[in-house]
């Protein structure tokens, strides 16, 4: 990744708002900060209204119909009209999702693949298949599809000195690395079965005997995250946790930092930059706060949404390690591999383990067009989100709790490169000290910005004088670029120049699925998002329960509600018109059978301020909680369901989830499912 100016990183989301810092370098702090709160606020009030103001919807006949709550949606987000490009590739190569009347929800990361360039390698395969011809060999760009072979290698060895490489596979590396804006020159991508896999293999090479310390920023449980823990504790890692704050789930940032700066023999810094279940943003300075320190830095980046590499705060704090993976056909295939990249200079801390030449890294093999379609696709165990699938033998709400694991897959990572490391010092404190300005003592999360990004191309192996001289370039666009961010018009995507000189990898690889995102950028993909997202949260918190004494709300949205600056994922539970939760396995899974695919999931490590609130959570979730003054000593638990939303959403699959949701509004609406699900009988479905 490369380094820029300061008005150019503040653009690209270190801080609050990127308007801000360059109102800050113009105007005085108190005029840049009020007109920033102030276009903060007429965003919440839009979204407010997006709605009906002030409406409480008490049935689910009372709702507003799509077309009218869509009519409503555009004059509250009239620039929503300006992010219309994602439903013109939806519609040409995403055409199953509407054909299968499929909402999803649960995809989390970036699909390789388009389901059309998918289906078009199908169909040759299948004619090749059936002519008296053998098929043509496999060739890349006309057939996206792999299958994993494991590798009886160390890590280490891999980092040092690579390895042969199929032809799919170094395509796919380089592909990669221009998708995630991260330098061959500073780092190194070790491919692994899945994003699990790549956590084990770390945890297993890395010294926890002499950095003993392991520091995780998690308001959910992670599969993956839970396997290094376990891996490290093997090893006498010492194993600790962020806690959050109760009910918005902010970083607690005086307890953080204290771990951060107190702890001895320091160690691995888990940080993911933003919740993949809750949408709670976090600020790029804890990474530095932890460099600064002495910790090793893991970057996280499975949860971060396409483009968000590009910004350039990323690009400054350079982290020791990244985690991403990627996924084949968003909405179809959700099998593929996770990435490890390792930064050059910090690769020389890793040690040799002979367990960790067993754990996951792999190489990509061409697929047989005839095996690859006419056979069944083989597993790939990438994360498994807990999916809904029906057993019609079952007659009793029972039946509700029976789960089949399906893969899901999360992405995202950022990096930099190693030189001018001295020069970025002082660039990184100005960043910092801006992100300070806008956060109080208590409340160190700052939200990534969810804004824009200048295009720039990635070049491998970028001397001093030509970063430069692309700096002062740079500078004169992010002097206009004010105006285009406050219209929020649609920016151009960045184009990437590969060693052979194509661009986005045209002659080199056709991974449609990423193409996209290229061609959609930033800007337009986290405006979108921030649409959207907000829009529901509105429209989940106005049903409510008719005819309850306490005024019982349906949903409750655990993380931020309606914010500028929140991620485009929700975590949020169901409740009865007694206030009782319903279990999130149940909505789950009636929500599946309505064709809307959401994942469900467990908050932890909340510390509830209020007794009050805490007993409530207490009794809801049954379990015991002992509580010492602030600080819950028993982790807390919640179960959740969990939506998220994806480049390719539209406004129809989160109005569909509302009219879903508002269904429990009929207080037998779950018992009235049980028994028309066992009156039909219907056969058990795989989405």
């Amino acid at each position: 990744m490369h380094s820029s100016s300061i008005r150019d990183a503040c653009f690209r989301g270190c801080c609050p708002a990127p308007i801000l810092c360059l109102l800050e370098s113009e105007s005085p702090t108190s005029k840049s900060t009020a007109s920033t709160t102030a276009s903060r606020y007429i965003f919440v009030e839009a979204a407010a209204s997006s709605l009906y103001p002030n409406t409480q919807f008490t049935n689910h006949e009372s709702l507003p119909a799509l077309h009218e709550s869509f009519s409503n949606f555009t004059r509250a987000f009239p620039n929503y009209s300006r992010t219309d490009e994602p439903d013109h590739i939806r519609a040409q190569e995403y055409n199953h999702l509407t054909l299968c009347n499929h909402v999803c929800l649960d995809y989390i990361g970036h699909g390789l693949f388009s389901h059309a360039q998918h289906q078009s390698h199908s169909k040759k395969a299948l004619d090749a298949s059936s002519s008296s011809s053998p098929p043509p060999s496999p060739q890349f760009p006309e057939a996206p599809n792999f299958r994993i072979t494991y590798k009886s290698v160390n890590l280490n060895s891999q980092i040092l000195y690579g390895g042969q490489e199929s032809e799919i596979e170094s395509k796919l590396r380089i592909r990669i690395m221009a998708f995630m804006n991260i330098s061959q020159v500073d780092y190194t991508m070790v491919f692994t079965a899945n994003q699990s896999s790549a956590f084990k293999l770390l945890a297993e090479c890395y010294p926890f005997q002499s950095n003993r310390n392991l520091l995780m920023v998690y308001d959910y449980e992670n599969e993956a995250v839970e396997v290094m823990a376990e891996s490290s504790k093997k090893k006498g890692a010492r194993i600790m946790s962020a806690q959050f704050s109760w009910p918005n789930l902010s970083i607690q940032s005086r307890k953080l930092r204290k771990m951060i700066m107190k702890s001895r023999n320091k160690g691995l810094f888990v940080f993911p930059l933003q919740s993949r279940m809750t949408g709670s943003r976090y600020s790029y300075q804890w990474m530095s706060t932890a460099q600064e320190n002495g910790w090793h830095v893991l970057l996280d980046a499975c949860a971060l949404g396409p483009k968000d590499m590009d910004t350039l705060g990323l690009s400054l704090f350079k982290p020791d390690f990244v985690i991403c993976s990627f996924y084949k056909v968003f909405g179809e295939d959700p099998s593929g591999f996770g990435c490890l990249f390792v930064k050059k200079s910090s690769a020389s801390i890793l040690k040799d383990s002979t367990t960790a030449t067993s754990i996951g890294i792999v190489s990509l093999v061409a697929a047989s067009r005839t095996s690859q379609f006419l056979e069944e696709q083989e597993s790939t165990d990438m994360e498994i989100e807990p999916r809904v699938k029906f057993d019609p033998r079952q007659d009793d709400l029972a039946m509700l709790h029976s789960f089949s694991d399906q893969l899901y897959v999360q992405q995202r990572s950022g990096e930099t490169s190693k030189s001018h490391e001295i020069e970025e010092v002082s660039t990184k404190q100005k960043i910092i000290s801006c992100s300070e300005s806008m956060e109080s003592e208590d409340d160190l999360a700052v939200p990534q910005s969810f804004s824009g990004s200048l295009s720039f191309q990635q070049k491998s192996g970028e001397n001093s004088k030509s970063r430069e001289s692309e700096e002062a370039s740079v500078k004169q666009k992010a002097v206009s670029f004010s105006e285009t961010m406050g219209l929020e018009t649609p920016f151009e995507s960045a184009r990437f120049k590969y060693p052979d000189g194509s661009i986005n990898g045209s002659s080199e690889i056709e991974c449609r699925g990423l193409d996209h995102a290229d061609s959609l950028g930033l800007m337009l993909i986290s405006n979108r998002a921030r649409y959207l997202i907000n829009w529901l949260v509105n429209a989940l918190m106005s049903l409510q329960h008719p005819h309850s004494e306490s005024g019982h709300p349906l949903v409750r949205i655990y993380g931020p509600k309606i914010n500028f600056d929140r991620g485009p994922a929700m975590a949020f539970n169901v409740f009865d018109w007694k206030g009782e939760k319903i279990d999130p396995s149940i909505v789950q899974k009636l929500a599946d059978r309505k064709n809307i695919s959401l994942s469900s999931g467990v908050l932890h490590h909340i510390c509830f301020s209020d007794k009050d609130e805490e007993a409530r959570e207490k009794a809801l979730e049954r379990r015991r909680i002992e509580v010492e003054g602030m600080v819950i000593t028993k982790k807390g638990q919640i179960p959740v369901v969990t939506a998220a939303l994806a480049f390719l959403t539209n406004f129809e699959d989160i109005y569909r989830l509302w009219a879903f949701v508002s269904r429990f509004l009929d207080a037998d609406f779950v018992e009235k499912e049980r028994w028309r699900y066992t009156a039909l009988n219907q056969k058990k479905v795989e989405v």
